[in-house]
């Protein structure tokens, strides 16, 4: 091998760390706001974590998700919900309080809820067919079924 060769390889060689750095992507993170606590809802992590495996997201693989439970203190909600703001991509949440309390800290991170209210009544989607903004998810209560398909 001549020198030039030899010093070429090399230095290709020592690029490739760089290389392989710049090519990997932040982990995503998901968000999950709650107002209860973890006990009740044990059984809906459970099948939520098994949701995304059965997508391909394995925890702490190829994506994170932080929780914030509050326990009850309603109080608790907004600072949670802006502490995951500055480090998430989407929010998941569930109960009035824990939706508003999102929905306040942002208008560009998506939120994804579960209610058993009326979330056009609540405020927090224009409609159930164009839910508009950056706030969508579902609900239970259904006034008008027929109401969706118009």
């Amino acid at each position: 091998m001549k020198r030039r060769q030899m010093i070429a390889a090399l230095g290709g060689a020592a690029a490739w760390p760089l290389a392989a750095r710049a090519q990997q992507t932040a982990m995503p993170v998901i968000g999950f706001l709650s107002a209860g606590s973890l006990g009740p809802y044990a059984h809906a992590v459970a099948g939520f974590n098994r949701g995304l495996r059965e997508k391909g997201y394995i925890e702490n693989y190829n994506i994170r998700t932080e929780f914030r439970w509050a326990e009850g203190h309603n109080e608790r909600l907004p600072a949670f919900a802006a502490d995951l703001v500055s480090r998430v991509s989407v929010i998941a949440t569930q109960a009035n309080v824990a939706i508003a309390a999102a929905k306040a800290q942002t208008t560009t991170i998506p939120i994804v809820f579960l209610t058993g209210g009326d979330p056009v009544r609540d405020g927090f989607v224009a409609s159930f067919n164009r839910p508009g903004g950056n706030i969508t998810g579902a609900t239970w209560f259904s006034p008008d079924p027929m109401a969706k398909r118009r």
